[in-house]
């Protein structure tokens, strides 16, 4: 088989993985009524602290209007906070609200539980082999 071909066939598989991976994913929040984009601007806010929308836009490839619109609603909903910068007033950030700290701490949990279900169908062979392809993906997207 040519490079080519192997490179199209290895992205093929990347985003069906990356398409199934995000649907056992996106049954966690599913349960809790938060639509996976929310999860996502979660899951970057959980990391980073506190960003601006541009900061947040640009981590979630999504435009400044669309990701505004999705912290709209998880502010309406109590899950995340905007603050004004103590230095620069015109600046405001978007954080997870200390209200949902805990919450979100279970939903960590439950996509643990979820991604150690699925691996626990697979051998430690299978994991080995998972593990080892992966890490070659991070080293060539590294470089």
């Amino acid at each position: 088989m040519d490079t080519l071909n192997e490179s199209t066939n290895v992205a093929n598989l990347f985003r069906e993985v990356m398409i199934l991976f995000r649907n056992s994913m996106g049954k966690v929040f599913e349960n809790s009524g938060i639509t996976p984009p929310q999860g996502m601007v979660l899951g970057i806010l959980s990391k980073e602290t506190k960003l601006k929308i541009t900061e947040l836009s640009s981590k979630l490839s999504l435009s400044n209007s669309t990701t505004s619109g999705i912290v709209d609603r998880l502010e309406k909903q109590g899950m995340v906070e905007r603050v004004r910068s103590e230095t620069d007033r015109r600046v405001v950030y978007v954080r997870i609200s200390p209200e949902f700290k805990e919450i979100h701490q279970s939903f960590h949990n439950q996509f643990e539980k979820n991604i150690e279900n699925v691996m626990s169908k697979g051998t430690s062979e299978d994991l080995a082999k998972i593990y080892e392809g992966l890490s070659t993906l991070k080293k060539l997207l590294s470089d």
